[in-house]
């Protein structure tokens, strides 16, 4: 009888100890955590979820029936760690549930749907990290991690005790088996005090899928010469677009399915996928990450009203945000970060004694309200309120004291990551109330701590336009500002156009007479280029940052021609672009005080041969 007894105490121990290696696991794997610590129920409930998969039989797939179904990835650099990421799957099909676990939904679940039953079945995955050119023999971190349909089958882990400023390579595999994962280069970012020559940045913004191919993220990749990716937002995109590259699901985005679907679809793009195995990621969103035209309480596609509630699909914008952020942080290497009341992607990093690498959310965080189509008018009359801001007060507070700890602990340069176009840029209708101009005493507030605190060697980079604009940081009509020497500034602007969003929809002449209309038009714009799709490479050194643009002559066809556009210079010290702008000449657009030589001279990043390319269409029809 007390053979029997401890036999099952036995049997009963070994099962606890298989439950705790299990959670422990599960906990190793960052998507099971909250965005926040702050906000537990949007993370996973760990312990249930290894108690559910232990009373289910616990039989796991066969190696055999799983795939990496999207490449890895990794991103936030620090000089210590990264974040590795790849999904592992019987399919790549996103999890059907519009809910993550049984039991307390997240705060503004309006949702009535069944759920769907969750994978019984946890997926055990081995990570490990090299030394650059190998993936075999001693590794330099290491771990395990579990996954299930509860994340969609994402793995994010971070992996810690890496050296400063260093490349590796990395790769997963399932457990017990010799089913991996494609190999992953990464690199750690310098410590905080270090010396570095130069730190170099490839600079993204706006890929949409059905409007083109993703060939900017593959020219870049294939040439190889910077250290980091950025990407300023609108990564992916709700909309229910059709054609050639048709969104999947055909429709906008409102559940937690459409939108990891959605994510699932653009990493099955291959120059995505080259670019995201490649090189660490520093992200942001904008709004279509959500919604377009979005704010704190709504988004021009969808209102806080009963009348929006009915019309677009039953569900609330809060929970259509939920739905949006859970999937972002599954689908992205991004660290989750620690906050008070929301949902956290600001964040900085100092890079060596070079720069601190600021990076905004102008969008999701606490936005006033934006232009949503119908309600210009009144974005126009109250435009210059005070209590107008993009960030919401802790955040705007937050931003002030980084530039100011910047500047105080040596930092040669302040690179800022923001969503939008920051400089005060008159169109032909006015301005813009869904950039920086719609906010004016935000704008004032940021140009007035940089004058006040003597903080130069200001760098804003931006996206959302679509279209290209170089521009000398001034506090018009309220600083003095020479448009020809640039004096009076107080940092440059580089707001790049989309990987493949539409921008001037139109020839390429026309395109460059809206530039001159432009640049005409506002003093310190010194270029602007509406026809190309592509980005910047940044270069900076400790005595200057050089700011290259390169274009996509046609998104309409996957093709690898990289064509220079513009080459500008900031000078230590000096706030603002050296004259001559661009050297005096430019590819495309408008120069303020220079020419536009066009030559169609044109990179081929396959076989690294020059060529002269032009194409009769821009986007997919």
């Amino acid at each position: 009888m007390y053979q029997y007894a401890f036999a099952g105490l036995l049997q009963a121990v070994a099962v606890l100890l298989q439950a705790t290696a299990v959670a422990g696991s599960f906990d190793g794997n960052l998507n099971y955590a909250s965005p926040s610590r702050r906000h537990p129920t949007l993370g996973i409930d760990v312990p249930h979820v290894s108690r559910r998969s232990m009373k289910r039989g616990n039989v796991a797939y066969a190696p055999s029936e799983l795939n990496f179904t999207h490449g890895v990835a990794s991103g936030d650099p620090y000089s210590d760690s990264i974040i590795l990421w790849t999904r592992v799957a019987p399919s790549p099909v996103s999890d059907a549930s519009n809910v993550t676990v049984e039991g307390p939904v997240p705060l503004y679940n309006h949702d009535t749907q069944v759920y769907i039953q969750a994978d019984a079945n946890p997926i055990c995955v081995n990570w490990a990290v090299y030394p650059e050119g190998k993936v075999k023999g001693p590794s330099v971190a290491s771990g395990k991690a579990y996954t299930t349909s509860d994340i969609d089958y994402t793995v994010k882990v971070e992996a810690k005790g890496l050296k400063p400023f260093t490349t590796y390579n990395y790769q997963f595999n399932i457990c017990g088996s010799s089913v991996k994962s494609p190999v992953g280069r990464t690199k750690t970012a310098p410590t905080a005090n270090a010396h570095v020559p130069e730190l170099k940045f490839a600079v993204f913004s706006c890929s949409n899928y059905p409007n083109g191919y993703f060939n900017a993220y593959g020219n870049a990749a294939r040439k190889d010469e910077q250290d980091y990716f950025v990407h300023l937002g609108d990564y992916i995109y709700e909309s229910a677009s059709g054609g050639e590259r048709a969104h999947d699901p055909p429709n906008l985005l409102f559940t937690l399915y459409d939108y990891r679907t959605r994510h699932g679809q653009y990493r099955s793009d291959p120059d995505l996928q080259l670019a995201s195995n490649n090189f660490a990621w520093i992200t942001t969103w904008d709004d279509h990450e959500v919604s377009n035209n979005g704010y704190r309480d709504g988004s021009s596609g969808l209102n806080n009203t009963e009348d929006s509630f009915l019309k677009n699909g039953g569900v609330s914008v809060d929970q259509r945000k939920m739905n949006a952020v859970r999937a972002y942080f599954e689908w992205m290497p991004i660290r989750q970060i620690d906050l008070d009341d929301n949902l956290r992607v600001w964040r900085s990093f100092q890079m060596g004694s070079l720069l601190d690498f600021i990076v905004l959310d102008t969008r999701n965080y606490d936005r006033s309200i934006t232009s949503l189509d119908w309600n210009d008018e009144y974005i126009d009359l109250i435009r210059d309120d005070a209590s107008r801001s993009l960030m919401g007060s802790r955040q705007e507070h937050w931003f002030y004291n980084e530039l100011s700890k910047s500047s105080k602990r040596g930092a040669s340069w302040r690179i800022i990551g923001n969503q939008i176009l920051f400089s005060r840029i008159t169109e032909s209708y006015g301005l813009s109330g869904d950039n920086w101009s719609g906010y004016t005493a935000n704008r004032n507030r940021t140009l007035k701590h940089l004058y006040d605190n003597k903080i130069g060697n200001n760098v804003f980079l931006a996206g959302d336009s679509h279209q290209n604009w170089v521009a000398d940081l001034a506090w018009l009509e309220e600083k003095p500002y020479d448009s020809v020497t640039g004096d009076g500034a107080i940092g440059v602007e580089f707001a790049g156009t989309a990987v493949s969003s539409g921008g001037v929809d139109a020839p390429i002449i026309p395109a460059r007479m809206e530039a001159e209309y432009r640049v005409g038009n506002n003093s310190e714009l010194q270029w602007q280029d509406g026809y190309y799709r592509g980005y910047i490479f940044l270069s900076v050194k400790p005595n200057s940052v050089q700011a290259r643009f390169y274009g996509s002559p046609s998104v309409a066809s996957r093709n690898s021609w990289d064509i220079p556009l513009a080459n500008f210079t900031v000078h230590n010290g000096e706030n603002k672009l050296a004259r001559p702008v661009a050297g005096g000449s430019v590819e495309a657009g408008a120069l303020r005080g220079g020419k536009v030589k066009p030559t169609n001279l044109t990179l081929n990043t396959d076989t690294f041969k020059w060529d002269i390319v032009g194409y009769d269409q821009m986007y997919i029809k």
